[in-house]
């Protein structure tokens, strides 16, 4: 790969540098408006040879495909590894690994989903038409990494921190998502980004325009994190337990009871208090409990009656997120989920979700044999099985949408649930395995974006943290500290509306996976017609 000039490789540490601080903690979002401009403009002036002039573009000499996949999956490997760093340390403290293997782990993962990347490097080089023209690759990029980022939900299953999440904070930007979900705001940013990159692939006298223009577009859409939306009226009001229970507690029986005996302390005495100085219209109506790594089972008596009596003494419904069974039957082995209950204001259980998208060497291990080596990782990863509904909660006049922790960044899976008739959504999460780490404030803006698309107030309730009350613009109008044990008083309201995402869901997506196939074929064919005329 000698053929790579220098300045590539300087554009690709930039880019993956400016791509990593745009996310949590860092978080600064400005800079998403330019940070994959240094990668475009590596893919299309990678080759030191090419200082022809073809078509009026001076200099140009795009990297042949097999260079633009291995520059663009380095981008991919370093972003990867400084937003996803944390998995090091949740295989290690909390995975059994040892440091070494912990290390492979996060190693393998950068390596496998920074193809992604490299992907999109691939196709945009694939699109340079005859005598390097690059004004397809520029027209195609775009559309290509949202179809790169459909494909990374779908097929590989993560789509952690989608390129568009960056913006959760820009509340006018953010307005897009409610027609094309996520994935019309990654579009608009790197609508820029090339906008931007190409203003350094034209000729100087052109440059300076383009260049002017490119900045203030960016300019203009990042305003949009000045602008607010009027306070939301609210008319109900959830009291949220953060349990703060540490994720590698020694339990034992006593440890056990003492930490239901507290939780139901807390949760029956926050109401009483509140409901007292409360009018009716603003008393509690609903008591919520996260996922938590205690050994919460629902068929626990001690578990069952506490809730109950949570729920008896506060008259309110309680969602309570717990490990559900289903016994042994006639060639089926018994099975356990990771489950939300729900018991009704007479203590009865009424009704439980089985969280659906299980995460991969956490609650299952895929290919067992395959990762054999790991021992320790094998010990502790938990063998659930796997939910089959999205079906709302009926908690008597309000149906709950709920989904558990990771669930939270599949936005096709999450609208399911308002889809079908979910009238404010409920997060249980356990976001103790995160440590100290940026993966929790990942985590939120990536919930607060499933608001956002489907125009719901979401009910956050976390382990050790942040649990939140968020509204449909994508606000946070309550939250606690995290790691401490306190419940929140939530305030929410219910909606019936459905957005036109929530109806139609990754068309937006889908079109421009549709486009980006266009492109390439049309590109194909048109080499097939070049090859015969010669």
């Amino acid at each position: 790969m000698r053929q790579i000039h220098a300045s590539a490789w300087l554009l690709i540490l930039l880019s993956s540098f400016l791509q990593v601080v745009i996310f949590p903690l860092s978080g600064l979002s400005f800079f998403s408006w330019v940070a994959f401009a240094p990668l475009i403009v590596a893919l299309l002036r990678a080759r030191p040879e090419g200082a022809l002039e073809i078509e009026g573009l001076p200099n140009l000499a795009p990297a042949k495909a097999s260079q633009a996949f291995l520059l663009a999956y380095v981008c991919g490997i370093l972003w990867y590894a400084g937003t996803c760093y944390w998995i090091y340390d949740t295989m290690h403290q909390y995975g059994g690994l040892t440091p070494p293997f912990a290390l492979l782990a996060l190693v393998l993962f950068c390596l496998y989903l920074g193809l992604y990347h490299g992907f999109f490097g691939l196709l945009v080089s694939l699109c340079v038409g005859p005598g390097r023209d690059i004004r397809r690759a520029l027209v195609a990029a775009p559309f290509l990494w949202v179809a790169v980022e459909i494909a990374r939900e779908r097929i590989t299953g993560f789509p952690w921190n989608l390129l568009g999440t960056a913006q959760v904070n820009n509340l006018s930007l953010t307005r897009i998502a409610t027609l094309t979900g996520v994935f019309g705001i990654s579009f608009e940013i790197m609508l820029v980004n090339v906008a931007l990159a190409a203003a350094f692939l034209v000729p100087k006298k052109k440059r300076s325009t383009l260049l002017i223009a490119s900045l203030a577009a960016a300019l203009v859409l990042q305003v949009g994190v000045l602008v607010d939306a009027p306070v939301l009226q609210t008319n109900r009001t959830g009291l949220l337990l953060q349990e703060n229970i540490p994720v590698d507690e020694n339990w034992t029986r006593s440890t056990f009871e003492r930490t239901v005996t507290d939780l139901t302390e807390l949760s029956i005495r926050r109401t009483a208090g509140e409901n007292s100085s409360r009018p009716e219209s603003k008393s509690i109506g609903l008591i919520i409990w996260p996922e938590s790594p205690a050994p919460f089972y629902t068929g626990d008596p001690l578990l069952r009656g506490a809730l109950s009596n949570v729920a008896q003494e506060a008259h309110t419904w309680v969602v309570a997120g717990a490990i559900g069974s289903e016994p042994a039957q006639i060639g089926a082995a018994a099975q356990v989920f990771n489950s939300a209950a729900l018991i009704d204001p007479a203590g009865d259980w009424t009704a439980r979700y089985d969280k659906v998208h299980l995460v991969p060497f956490g609650e299952y291990l895929p290919f067992p044999s395959l990762f054999a080596f790991a021992g320790g990782l094998t010990k502790e990863v938990g063998q659930f099985g796997a939910g089959k509904s999205r079906a709302p909660l009926d908690a008597g006049d309000a149906k709950l949408g709920v989904f558990i922790c990771y669930e939270s960044v599949f936005p096709s899976e999450v609208r399911e649930f308002a889809n079908n008739g979910a009238e404010v959504f409920v997060n249980l999460s356990n976001d103790g395995w995160y440590g100290d780490s940026g993966a929790y404030a990942q985590h939120l803006n990536q919930t607060r974006m499933r608001a956002i698309e489907n125009d719901r107030w979401l009910l956050s309730a976390t382990n050790t943290g942040v649990t939140a009350s968020i509204d449909p613009y994508g606000r946070i109008v309550a939250r606690l500290p995290r790691k401490q044990r306190d419940a929140l008083l939530a305030p929410y309201a219910l909606t019936s509306v459905t957005t036109f995402y929530t109806r139609h869901g990754d068309w937006f997506a889908w079109l421009c996976a549709i486009i980006s196939a266009g492109v390439l074929l049309t590109r194909f064919l048109g080499r097939k017609k070049t090859k015969k005329s010669a």
